[in-house]
């Protein structure tokens, strides 16, 4: 099983080879997945408004908690409907929970907690820094990822980007040093995550449907036991961050999910992972449009960048059964 990981921080399935011809036409078999497409990358552009909404009636621990609660009860319909079970063996279990831990519990609680000083744009910007955090790690933890002029290029050009937006020639003039880390901490945890999957459970028996539901259920667990901890039960439910949180969960988590989950095998991984790059492009028309959040020049230019140098760090050599290698 070649497990990647999402936006969202579930387990994406494993590619699948092309299906043989069907009688369905072509054209419509296209648009069926673009405009699955699409509306994924609304969904979670849309992610980050959520949760600046959410946090504005309620702490980041228990918007994070719902965003759990609300998605696993999506995931965990879709299973029960299919019939599948949950993984089992204690073993499985445990490294579950260290995946739940960084691919949920820990990322979505920094981005909670960042909201609450930064903008649901800058937000949205720092998320699609994940590949290059993720190219960076991989060429130290996976030993099949070999660097490349290309791809050591992105790198440099991400890193750059990831300047532009931060207004470095400024010195950082007007910037909320705490969100901002924690943001970016955040999209750090993906690739540690998803590195950490593809150690451990690559090759598991079980669907990756079975594994996620088990995920995000253990991820919910944690949140569970973390919240009353830091926070106090709210004694007024404001309606419109609970609406942000629920949809937040069911939509944002829960459907979102799904919906990559039908991409993935139905185009393969590589063209549905594209939908990172649209993200913070709609994350940032988003704040702008709704939340009248305010954008400078080195914004989007700055996010431009960021998506460029991405875009090479996960480009990958030619097959080489097209062309004798080099000794």
């Amino acid at each position: 099983m070649s497990a990647t990981t999402t936006p969202s921080g579930s387990l994406a399935a494993p590619s699948a080879p092309d299906s043989p011809d069907s009688p369905t036409d072509p054209k419509r078999r296209a648009l069926g997945w673009r405009l699955r497409f699409g509306i994924l990358s609304l969904i979670w552009g849309f992610s980050f408004l959520l949760i600046k909404v959410g946090t504005e009636g309620y702490a980041p621990f228990q918007v994070t908690l719902g965003r759990l609660v609300f998605g696993t009860a999506v995931v965990a319909a879709v299973l029960v409907t299919k019939r599948e079970r949950l993984p089992r063996g204690a073993r499985t279990w445990g490294h579950l929970a260290v995946a739940a831990l960084l691919l949920n519990a820990l990322p979505f609680s920094l981005f909670a907690y960042a909201e609450l000083t930064i903008p649901s744009t800058l937000a949205g910007i720092c998320n699609a820094t994940s590949p290059l955090w993720g190219m960076a790690l991989s060429l130290v933890a996976l030993s099949e990822d070999r660097p490349t002029r290309r791809r050591v290029a992105g790198l440099g050009i991400g890193f750059l980007g990831v300047l532009t937006v931060l207004g470095a020639w400024q010195g950082f003039s007007g910037l909320d040093f705490r969100g901002t880390a924690m943001a970016l901490l955040a999209s750090v945890c993906y690739p540690i995550g998803w590195i950490y999957v593809r150690r451990t459970l690559a090759g598991s028996s079980h669907s990756n449907l079975s594994l996620t539901g088990a995920q995000l259920l253990v991820a919910t667990g944690e949140l569970a036991v973390v919240t009353p901890l830091f926070t106090s039960f709210p004694t007024h439910f404001p309606v419109v961050p609970l609406l942000a949180i629920v949809a937040l969960g069911a939509v944002g988590t829960g459907v979102a999910f799904l919906i990559q989950y039908g991409l993935v095998a139905e185009v393969g991984p590589t063209t549905a992972q594209m939908v990172t790059y649209f993200v913070p492009v709609i994350a940032t028309a988003a704040g702008v449009a709704v939340l009248g959040e305010s954008l400078s020049w080195s914004t989007p230019v700055g996010a431009v960048i960021v998506l460029a140098g991405a875009a090479l760090t996960q480009s990958r050599p030619r097959d080489r059964s097209r062309k004798p290698a080099h000794s």
